[in-house]
């Protein structure tokens, strides 16, 4: 069970908790759960915030016990030592989790357990006093952090009970029948054990101290030891486990099981048959860095809501009921990155229509121009990794320096009606580095939009804003990943000035024309933002007053000095940073905060912050491996103006939240992390080195020299190839990326 909590009835947010005034308690009314006894659900922390920390380590349980709710439940799982002593380890085997076996490396033994050989550092090898003076703590999971290995002891039980936990949960794999004893039983809310015949033996004493015991349901195929019966057998007489629990417990697919593709199946009825036999549900199995089924696009909200505000068992916190259209806490625009490209592929119909669903304020268009010169969303030029065009228009290669250094399929070589026949294909940009893939059954669902039908849809659904994207400079960039997670990275900018001088295709004139088209120009009601990293595209549309131009800054600053200031809002009202500008990191944790939000509105300048990703590769380990806090710690915490994210919904669902309004009196708060704050924990000589800090911006930057003259070329024939194409057809083997490495790139996304 390599798991952070264990949520019963099923979930409650783990909003970081505010202190509970008489005032906020009294203004949220009671409410009835969908729970047993219709009580509010409790949250289980496995080894206190072990998500961070190694399980039940002393920061571990403080910290969860400082971040969760009132009712929080601290669960222990007990190990015993040689001489009797129980302290709380994830296994019964020390080597994964604590420093034993650097200590006595030849020291590895073999037990048969529960019918199977198990080789290890076994706890019950050793006394406590060996244990606690030499042995300590490391994190068991090798994704989350490794900096506070080495650094705290083993916890004893009556440590964990030393915290004073709202309530205590101690998890018992074996049996500890004259353990239990010796404790009387004290402090002690739940008994969990996966063997009947240890909970028949603990009944009378546990029933005397008024603890409840709970019988854990292990794999379905697997044996229980005193029946010899499958776990799975017990689900057709549910009621029999009544008489010796009073709960159970179980792994989360019994309730809402997967299919072989990581899709969700429907809901079993464990629940309600378990509920209807007077035993309380506890289902365990949830973390935030745990990859589960593609239905929640890595947002673990998502998942734990699916498990109690789903129209068969529900209940009511920060995230839950949020049915219906209601109003945000906060004045931050939920913008769009290509729509929702977390769940479709980017810039097709399916996004755009997947974001106005989720929520957001203001949909995204990229725009790329054709060969034929119709304006159309999308991500890149270059068409290679986000569709299908390397199975089609392979011999259409091209090396364009001016763009990009590698070769690819630009759209301004191919008409509209040739990029209406690919398809467009998801692009996961954690795929290659951790395996994530993006919703892969609508891998290549949905179809590409002109700009023109782009602005229909919008006007149509009435969507609080529009954002028009004009990339000039010409930058490439990579996917990169630095510190496990990347920042704001695009495959290829559209050049307008290329455009312009060697293709003959104006490209700011063409969004202007369909802007004037829509009559969006000319209405107040639906924002119009205009961004591009050049200021002269900015300045070409200075003469229509209700747009908001928003200048993308590419580069990592630390500091807006007032002269840069200055010359942004000679172009812009707004600009569009990268994360790393407001928030610093090293090797994924939060280093520090700049003080550029705050310049910049100084200088009454609105701050967008791009881009937002749900998969926890892409977020530091402050925000707990959860892109709602992150979310938080940029809204509530940097006061910026707007997100740019790839999934909406995640974003949406936060600002609507009760608990994300700081200033309303409330049991519940969904703070802000402070950067350097977790970091600070780890002994010094463990931290990471200081890095060197982000450059100020200067305003140098800011100034581009303006668009070249469009062109007269000849328009292109049917067969498309273009007179006076200024590429060179990629059939030398001196070109920068070979048509063997583009197949291979095309075939690595497709295969997504």
């Amino acid at each position: 069970m390599l798991r952070s909590f264990i949520i019963f009835s099923l979930f409650l947010h783990s909003c970081v908790a505010a202190p509970q005034t008489p005032t906020a308690a009294a203004a949220v009314p009671a409410k009835k759960w969908l729970t047993l006894n219709g009580q509010e659900p409790g949250v289980v922390a496995r080894g206190g915030f072990s998500g961070l920390f190694p399980e039940s380590s002393a920061s571990a349980n403080a910290f969860a016990i400082s971040t969760s709710s009132p009712g929080l439940t601290m669960l222990c799982n007990l190990q015993m030592t040689k001489d009797g002593v129980g302290i709380c380890l994830p296994d019964i085997r020390l080597d994964n989790s604590t420093t034993i076996s650097t200590l006595f490396p030849k020291a590895q033994k073999t037990y048969k357990v529960n019918g199977q050989d198990l080789k290890g550092w076994f706890a019950l090898d050793y006394s406590a006093d060996t244990i606690f003076s030499n042995v300590s703590l490391v994190q068991n999971i090798f994704s989350r952090p490794s900096i506070f290995n080495g650094q705290m002891p083993i916890s004893a039980v009556e440590d964990v009970l030393g915290t004073k936990p709202p309530k205590f949960w101690l998890s018992v794999q074996l049996s500890a029948a004259e353990y239990l004893k010796t404790l009387r039983f004290r402090g002690i809310t739940f008994i969990s054990s996966p063997e009947i015949a240890f909970l028949k033996s603990i009944g009378m004493d546990a029933g005397m101290s008024k603890t409840k015991l709970i019988f854990e349901f292990k794999d379905p195929e697997a044996i229980e030891p005193t029946t010899n019966k499958k776990y799975s057998e017990f689900l057709l007489d549910l009621a029999a486990i009544k008489a010796f629990a009073s709960g159970v417990l179980v792994p989360k697919d019994y309730i809402w099981p997967l299919d072989s593709a990581n899709y969700l199946k429907p809901a079993s009825t464990f629940v309600a048959d378990a509920h209807k036999a007077g035993l309380e549900v506890y289902a365990s199995g949830f973390a935030n860095d745990l990859r589960t089924s593609f239905n929640y696009s890595y947002d673990p909200s998502a998942e734990y809501l699916q498990f109690v505000d789903n129209g068969q068992f529900s209940v009511d916190g920060c995230l839950s009921h949020q049915q219906g259209n209601l109003p945000k806490a906060n004045h931050a625009l939920v913008i769009t990155h290509n729509g929702a490209s977390g769940d479709y592929p980017g810039c097709t119909d399916l996004a755009y229509q997947k974001a106005v669903d989720d929520g957001a304020d203001v949909i995204d268009c990229s725009v790329q121009m054709s060969k034929d010169g119709i304006a159309f969303c999308h991500d890149s030029a270059d068409l290679t990794t986000s569709t299908t065009a390397m199975t089609t228009f392979m011999s259409r290669a091209t090396s364009v320096p001016e763009i990009q250094p590698t070769n690819g399929i630009f759209s301004f070589d191919l008409t509209w009606a040739e990029i209406q026949s690919l398809k467009p294909q998801i692009l996961s940009p954690f795929l290659t580095k951790g395996g994530f893939q993006r919703n892969p059954a609508n891998k290549n669902a949905g179809k590409f939009i002109t700009l023109v039908d782009f602005l229909e849809f919008s006007k149509e659904k009435a969507v609080t804003g529009v954002l028009i994207n004009i990339e000039a400079n010409t930058t490439f960039q990579k996917y990169t990943f630095q510190d496990n997670f990347t920042d704001d990275a695009l495959f290829c900018l559209q050049n307008a000035a290329y455009l312009a001088s060697k293709k003959g295709l104006g490209i700011v004139d063409t969004v202007q024309s369909a802007i004037t088209k829509s009559t969006l120009d000319k209405q107040l009601t639906q924002k119009v933002l205009i961004q591009s990293d050049d200021s002269s595209v900015l300045s070409s549309f200075a003469a229509v007053p209700p747009y908001t131009r928003v200048l993308t800054i590419d580069k990592e600053i630390g500091d807006a000095p007032k002269p840069s200031i200055d010359e942004i809002k000679k172009h812009a009202e707004a600009v569009n940073l990268k994360r790393s500008s407001l928030v610093t990191t090293s090797k994924n944790f939060a280093t520090g905060k700049t003080n550029v939000v705050e310049e910049m509105h100084k200088g009454n300048v609105s701050v967008y912050v791009s881009v937002l990703r749900n998969e926890y590769l892409s977020i530091a380990f402050d925000y707990f491996s959860d892109p709602t806090v992150e979310i938080a710690t940029f809204i509530a915490g940097n006061s910026v103006d707007g997100v740019v994210t790839e999934f909406p919904v995640t974003a949406t669902r936060y600002l609507r939240s009760p608990c994300s309004d700081l200033n309303k009196e409330q049991p519940y708060a969904i703070l802000p992390v402070e950067a350097g704050a977790l970091l600070s924990v780890a002994a010094k000589e463990a931290q990471p080195p200081a890095s060197a800090p982000n450059p100020p911006l200067d305003a140098r930057d800011v100034i581009d020299p303006p668009l070249p003259p469009i062109a007269n070329i000849v328009s292109a024939n049917a067969s498309g190839e273009a007179p006076g194409h200024s590429g060179t057809i990629a059939t030398t083997a001196d070109l920068g990326l070979s048509l063997v490495a583009i197949l291979v790139l095309g075939l690595l996304f497709a295969a997504e």
